[in-house]
């Protein structure tokens, strides 16, 4: 596709049309109450969403896509002046409510964008979603493919959001007589809290959210299981920023209070690296047993605060299922930065048939080069991979997500 006609979650001049995955923010920098710069593509919860993200916004701009249909734009080729079509279809990304993936086709081909998404393989919105592409694609070839590599890395192992979902009911089951905190942001993670409102059965003392988060639930049409009362439950689901050790330390003065922090982010980091507000310590891995491989997949990081890894991403085993499934001729991350950011072509390799320059290929390189390659290849060589582990030992997930999503499609 040629520069000048589509941009997905990125919002400057030069683009006839933009289309917005979801409402988190690190894919609105740069859109606001004021941004008028052409018609905006999204989904229609994510309409509904927008004047509480966005008030006095110019809600004519705005174009809703119902999920699984075509649709066709009329746009301008800058480089022949002529119109062209391009048809494009939404899909699911089972990511949080609203977000979804964009599949584009027209004389360039078949484009998938996935934003922010996670491939759960037992999921029912994921059987929805392969369904869709299967019949969307009509056995053509997905061309170019921008996938979310959040977690594009085989240490990156979660489980299905219902497994740690139910583990975050452990803990809180663990402890009957404390306070509960629960770390969320401002969209996302409904279904874990619903779960646990209906495992639990506190739906009579619901769980609290701030205000502005009871908005959300409200235009989402959960009313019964929220409130903005203290005094009515133990539970409290609080905004991500404000969950910090201090805040725990704080509380446990007042009440006995333990902190849950559900995430793949603490997962994804450096474990000397602070994350989600918690400094560096030693953690301990606790064993709250849910019949699967994954129940080590808590760790206590404070005498006050559990992680337990439930993503919204697809980890690197949803990632290896969902490049098999689509088979792309190219492919690109949506998450990037100069110091971090590794091409998601290089652990999968063996699925995506791209070139790499680096890794568990090099066992063939050394016998090419013990052939006739010259000294000088082979300390090159060990250059490039030695610079390649010292950008994974120095990834830090939380600016990946902050900086750089989104794409000028080209």
């Amino acid at each position: 596709m040629e520069r000048g006609m589509i941009s997905v979650d990125r919002w400057a001049e030069g683009s006839q049309v933009y289309f917005l995955t979801h409402l988190h923010a690190d894919h609105t920098a740069g859109l606001s109450s004021r941004w008028k710069k052409g018609p905006l593509f999204c989904s229609s919860i994510t309409a509904k969403l927008f004047s509480p993200k966005f008030p006095g916004f110019d809600l004519s701009l705005l174009r809703v896509l119902e999920i699984g249909q075509w649709y066709s734009l009329s746009l301008v080729s800058l480089w022949s002046g002529l119109e062209t079509r391009v048809e494009v279809i939404a899909i699911d990304a089972n990511h949080c409510p609203g977000a979804v993936m964009y599949l584009f086709r027209g004389d360039f081909g078949n484009m998938l964008y996935t934003g922010d998404f996670r491939w759960e393989v037992a999921s029912k919105i994921t059987e929805m979603g392969k369904n869709m592409l299967l019949s969307a694609l009509n056995n053509h070839k997905v061309d170019t493919l921008y996938i979310d590599n959040t977690y594009c890395n085989p240490s990156y192992s979660f489980p299905s959001r219902d497994v740690a979902a139910q583990q975050v009911v452990n803990i809180i089951n663990s402890y009957p007589e404390h306070d509960i905190i629960i770390g969320i942001d401002s969209l996302g993670k409904e279904e874990l809290l619903l779960y646990i409102s209906n495992t639990l059965k506190v739906k009579l003392m619901q769980i609290w959210v701030w205000p502005e988060r009871l908005q959300t639930m409200h235009i989402l049409g959960l009313h019964d299981n929220f409130t903005t009362k203290t005094t009515l439950t133990r539970i409290r689901a609080v905004p991500r920023y404000s969950f910090s050790i201090e805040t725990l330390q704080g509380l446990n003065t007042m009440r006995p209070t333990i902190g849950i922090m559900p995430s793949g982010l603490p997962w994804a980091l450096n474990k000397n690296k602070s994350s989600c507000g918690l400094p560096s310590m030693k953690t301990e891995t606790i064993d709250l047993d849910t019949g699967n491989r994954y129940r080590n997949k808590v760790e206590k990081q404070h005498e006050y605060i559990y992680t337990v890894a439930y993503s919204d991403h697809s980890c690197f085993t949803d990632i290896v299922d969902f490049v098999k499934f689509i088979c792309p001729t190219h492919m690109k991350g949506i998450v990037s930065s100069s110091s971090s950011y590794v091409d998601p072509c290089y652990h999968l390799r063996h699925i995506y048939g791209t070139s790499s320059l680096y890794g568990k290929y090099m066992a063939e390189e050394d016998r090419e080069s013990g052939k006739g390659k010259c000294k000088s290849d082979e300390r090159l060589k060990r250059k490039r991979i030695k610079q390649y582990h010292s950008s994974l030992h120095k990834s830090r997930v939380s600016l990946l997500r902050r900086f750089k999503c989104g794409v000028k499609l080209d």
